[in-house]
């Protein structure tokens, strides 16, 4: 009798396991804020159909899952450039971007999973050397709002092209040459002579 409960222990035991392990490879689960696309080996290639957050079934060993997160990442694309008045000007730009998500599988086919870090810089300084070289250095610190927005515009223009959304571009810092900023400290010092001298 204790052999027949054992061994009918064992059985749903070897059971439990086998279906186990088949939910692990036979399923597949998508997180909040990502959604996968399916590579499948019978179809030869990415299948035009996105997965949404949740649970979904997978044919193991011929379907692969790729899970793309679609929120907003930040960016920081860093490029030396000349001003109107012919000054280097080295320009931090902060981008906040995502994926198309009805997209993604042109994405992942044309760009690979690190689509950001591989199509953000070619975007951005085409688009950022030709606005800044319209501006001085000076109205490069008093328009940067103005500057900020025409980026912004022209970048996100030429990002759609590549199934990508911009939802901020803004400069963060702005580092100037040796020649600019040793004209501003001397123009900071004749100005303080001037004033001591009245």
């Amino acid at each position: 009798m204790a052999e027949v409960i054992l061994q009918r222990v064992a059985r749903m035991g070897m059971a439990v396991a086998g279906g186990t392990a088949a939910a692990q490879y036979c399923l597949f689960s998508v997180d909040v804020g990502h959604q996968a696309v399916m590579f499948d080996k019978f179809r030869g290639g990415v299948v035009h159909e996105q997965y949404k957050e949740g649970t979904h079934p997978r044919i193991p060993f011929f379907q692969e899952p790729h899970i793309i997160d679609i929120r907003a990442q930040p960016r920081e694309i860093k490029t030396i450039t000349g001003t109107k008045d012919l000054q280097q000007v080295s320009i931090y730009l902060r981008v906040l971007s995502r994926p198309m998500p009805e997209k993604l599988s042109n994405i992942y086919q044309d760009l690979g999973l690190n689509f950001g870090d591989r199509l953000l810089p070619s975007l951005c300084n085409e688009p950022l050397k030709a606005i800044v070289a319209k501006y001085s250095a000076e109205e490069l610190l008093s328009k940067r709002a103005e500057i900020s927005a025409q980026l912004k515009n022209e970048i996100n223009r030429r990002a759609g092209e590549f199934n990508m959304l911009l939802d901020d571009v803004s400069i963060t810092h702005l580092v100037y040459g040796k020649e600019f900023t040793s004209a501003v400290e001397a123009k900071q010092v004749a100005q303080q002579t001037a004033e001591r001298q009245e």
